[in-house]
């Protein structure tokens, strides 16, 4: 009987968490065809489920940076962190976007019948429906930021609070061609620290996950900061975390086996 593989990481630094997953990932995740989707009808080594415990996500660098004896490029560089916040922490949609992450975020359409829901719904503070930073105005729609909401909970009701996640995914995306892959940052204050989250539908391991990470990791700092609370662990999981095909050679040649090695030795 097969059962499914459940694999656990153990990680200090954000490139530890790269290295340790590239590895694993070239010994127990499993390659096949991509039936839909992204790079449809190319292949992908992926893992059944995995959890990824980082301890110190915010020491730097937060970046993987290859050993230069393997003459190779790192997976992401620094300038295309610095493009890739705003998409995460902004409202800001460019021309041809259905949505960015920072836009589920933090600058989410209120319905337009919301102002005849808001007896029936159990968030009643005045100073939330009040604050420009919670809800933003325009002269049609009214906005939500989630993370500011969930900085102004903390600061204000408490730090244990089980409801503060912020989500990405709605049920209308399955009828997107490309559907988020995050769909939502959990969060909790424990032991004075903010704790994240994350989880991922489907994941790209070479480039999309030391990005993504570097880039949550800079949201959670700043929401630290404005909580009042130290920066805390990041614990994300996926079951859909992978390498496609194009990068399998690199991530090899890093792990020093291949794919075809390991699984000989099975």
């Amino acid at each position: 009987m097969s059962y499914m593989n459940i694999i656990n990481i153990e990680a200090t630094t954000l490139p530890d968490a790269w290295f340790q997953t590239v590895y694993k990932c070239i010994e127990a995740g499993r390659d096949f065809k991509i039936d839909r989707g992204s790079y449809e009808g190319e292949k992908r080594l992926e893992f059944d489920y995995i959890t990824i415990h980082i301890k110190r996500p915010g020491e730097k660098p937060l970046l993987p940076q290859i050993p230069s004896q393997y003459n190779l490029p790192d997976p992401v560089n620094d300038d295309y962190i610095t493009d890739y916040v705003p998409y995460l922490m902004t409202g800001e949609l460019k021309e041809g976007e259905s949505y960015t992450y920072g836009q589920r975020i933090n600058k989410y359409p209120l319905e337009k019948d919301f102002d005849n829901l808001v007896e029936d719904i159990h968030i009643i503070e005045k100073e939330i429906w009040e604050s420009e930073k919670i809800i933003q105005k325009d002269e049609l729609v009214r906005y939500v930021s989630q993370m500011e909401l969930i900085i102004w909970t903390y600061k204000n009701k408490g730090y244990r609070n089980n409801q503060m996640i912020m989500q990405v995914g709605r049920p209308s995306d399955i009828l997107l061609t490309d559907p988020p892959c995050l769909r939502h940052i959990d969060t909790r204050i424990q032991d004075g620290k903010l704790h994240f989250f994350p989880y991922f539908r489907s994941w790209d391991l070479w480039g999309g996950f030391p990005a993504n990470l570097a880039a949550i990791q800079m949201m959670k700092e700043y929401m630290a900061g404005e909580i009042g609370v130290e920066d805390g662990e990041i614990i994300a999981s996926s079951k859909g975390l992978h390498l496609y095909n194009y990068v399998w050679e690199l991530a090899e040649i890093i792990r020093g086996k291949t794919i075809m090695e390991f699984r000989k030795g099975q």
